[in-house]
């Protein structure tokens, strides 16, 4: 199978925007297993702000463009640097690309990527994808990890999108607001009904929350890929999600019959 799998800014750092060792390192280790096992896997990080605001000692995420961008530069170097190092641990070769949202609206550019990811993976690498923050301004940049991921998971032909987020799935209301909310395990259909359930934003570091997931959910289900929200805190999940157990909220692909 080939499937993306995002972490999120708020999976993957420490309310301090620096980096969640413990948890980085296991889930290096977990998809570095699932690729032993014949998958071909495919990473979408977050991160780069975030990493790069505590790096810098920012006390908080910058609103100005120029601070957001030097802070991508910095931290995206910390982030390629750690995940080259925890995958080579595990003999597997990684490759970085950034991108925004115009290598999706023009053709060839496009089709650069595609055949670029489609080399990589034939050469048994471990794509880490993460959009260009250095340099993406409001006319060219996708905006969030959750839709780039789905872009993503479209162009590659993937099987299914896994996001790993700070929630376990979707649920009937904001759990953190209301004890009574209930975890909702399989969505078929994106209703009215279900749309409504998406909340505001995300962490303070990050810049997604549950309307992303679901907007990036539509664009996998309509394209026939299935998507799956797990908690990212526990990456050993992967290998209950992989062995067909009902965990998280998972999207049929349009059509699927399961």
């Amino acid at each position: 199978m080939r499937f993306v799998v995002k972490i999120g800014t708020s999976t993957l750092a420490h309310p301090t925007g620096l980096l969640n060792i413990r948890r980085v390192e296991e889930l290096c280790m977990v998809l570095s297993d699932l690729k032993n096992s014949g998958h071909e896997v495919i990473l979408v990080s977050s991160g780069a702000i975030g990493m790069g605001v505590g790096k810098l000692s920012l006390k908080e995420r910058p609103t100005d463009i120029p601070t957001k961008q030097a802070a991508a530069a910095v931290g995206q170097c910390e982030l390629m640097y750690t995940y080259d190092r925890l995958f080579q641990k595990y003999h597997h070769t990684v490759a970085q690309l950034l991108l925004t949202g115009s290598d999706f609206r023009h053709d060839d550019r496009y089709h650069n990527f595609q055949n670029t990811m489609k080399r990589l993976l034939e050469l048994d690498v471990l794509p880490i994808i993460n959009e260009n923050d250095t340099i993406a301004t409001e006319e060219i940049k996708v905006g969030d990890n959750d839709t780039l991921s789905a872009m993503v998971a479209v162009s590659v032909e993937a099987h299914r999108l896994i996001l790993l987020s700070d929630i376990d799935g979707l649920y009937t209301a904001d759990p953190h607001k209301n004890p009574d909310a209930t975890l909702i395990h399989e969505v078929a259909d994106l209703s009215e009904e279900i749309l409504s359930l998406a909340g505001g934003e995300g962490s303070s570091l990050g810049t997604g929350g549950m309307k992303t997931k679901l907007h990036a959910a539509q664009i996998c289900m309509e394209a026939g890929c299935e998507m799956v929200i797990l908690n990212g805190a526990q990456p050993s999940l992967l290998y209950d999600l992989f062995e067909g157990k009902r965990i998280g909220t998972r999207f049929f692909a349009k059509g699927a019959t399961e």
